[in-house]
């Protein structure tokens, strides 16, 4: 039987949004939402939520038990530290087949987009040796010096007819350790793009998206 460890990091201290993994969205700490989505995913075996933060703690060993809790050291914990660095620590600690690496800041993903994704990356490995989550743009792209990257301005096409470029939007994140340790990235040679619903992939890094998902999350409910 194939093992999958969902590894949740979370940060205490937020640059952008004060608080952010434990504040309440839609009447819940934030943390808890993508909690409750892992724990509906059946091909996930167990849950690890690496953090510094004694609030996350002490809300997931009285909420979630089932959950592991990884203290993150003192030398992983600036602002600088690549998060490759942090999973090459929490996959020595955490034994599995394969690793599902996501965020507490995509609190609309639902259970059965990262069960379909999960199944993807199955049925195509070795083929495609990791996967990840993008949100799919077609929509008219210029680099820094105004320059078309994805279509010609002398031809208006209809924005539904550009050709689709992809957002890699952090949702999720499906690897090998031994691939992450070989090239100390989460991303193999031959990563799969899994594309996910706009609605889903809404990452809070603004407060103005903490308002929008507590919004659409208030909608759905």
């Amino acid at each position: 039987m194939t093992i999958i460890a969902a590894l949740v990091p979370m940060r205490h201290h937020s640059q952008r949004v004060p608080g952010k993994n434990y504040r309440p969205l839609a009447g819940i700490p934030l943390y808890q939402h993508i909690i409750t989505t892992l724990l509906a995913v059946p091909e996930i075996g167990q849950i690890v939520v690496d953090t510094d933060s004694q609030p996350v703690m002490d809300g997931l060993r009285s909420d979630f038990p089932q959950v592991v809790v990884l203290p993150r050291p003192e030398h992983l914990r600036a602002d600088a530290i690549p998060m490759n660095e942090i999973l090459l620590y929490d996959t020595a600690q955490v034994q599995a087949d394969f690793y599902l690496q996501t965020h507490s800041t995509n609190p609309l993903l639902r259970p059965g987009t990262i069960s379909q994704a999960i199944q993807t990356f199955l049925a195509d490995y070795p083929q495609h040796d990791s996967l990840f989550s993008v949100t799919r743009l077609q929509t008219r792209l210029y680099d820094q010096h105004g320059r078309a990257m994805n279509h010609d301005p002398n031809v208006l096409l209809q924005t539904q007819d550009l050709p689709p470029v992809y957002e890699e939007n952090s949702c999720f994140y499906i690897f090998a350790r031994a691939e992450l340790v070989r090239r100390r990235n989460r991303l193999g040679e031959r990563p799969r793009l899994f594309a996910v619903d706009a609605a889903e992939a809404w990452d809070i890094d603004e407060e103005l998206d903490f308002a929008i998902a507590d919004f659409l999350m208030q909608q759905r409910k």
